[in-house]
């Protein structure tokens, strides 16, 4: 069953170009990742939201343990605002099938 996650990084505003810039670049590394199944950043309010969806807790785990991850992170350090708030949700389907789940 896919694990789909909400990140949300808040950028100091001093650094919100840099912070931006290390997401794009981390995008195609991860999108190569075994078990990525969604890997997508949205802009609002100040604050950078990615929507991942990964096929398994064990995919998701490996993420967090691979390369990209762990060179976003020194990138992104001492940039923004507090820790990034990471949400793992559990999905509740409803409806059409195709469009009631991520």
């Amino acid at each position: 069953m896919s694990v789909v996650v909400v990140a949300t990084i808040t950028p100091q505003p001093e650094h919100a170009d840099a912070v931006r810039e290390a997401l794009v670049s981390a995008i195609p590394a991860v999108h190569d990742e075994p078990g990525c199944e969604l890997y997508a950043l949205h802009e609002a309010d100040g604050a950078l939201v990615v929507i991942e969806r990964w096929a398994s807790p064990e995919a998701l785990q490996e993420h967090m343990q691979a390369q990209a991850f762990a060179e976003l992170g020194r990138q992104l350090e001492g940039r923004m605002t507090g820790p990034a708030e990471i949400r793992v949700l559990t999905a509740v389907p409803a409806g059409d099938s195709a469009k009631g789940a991520l």
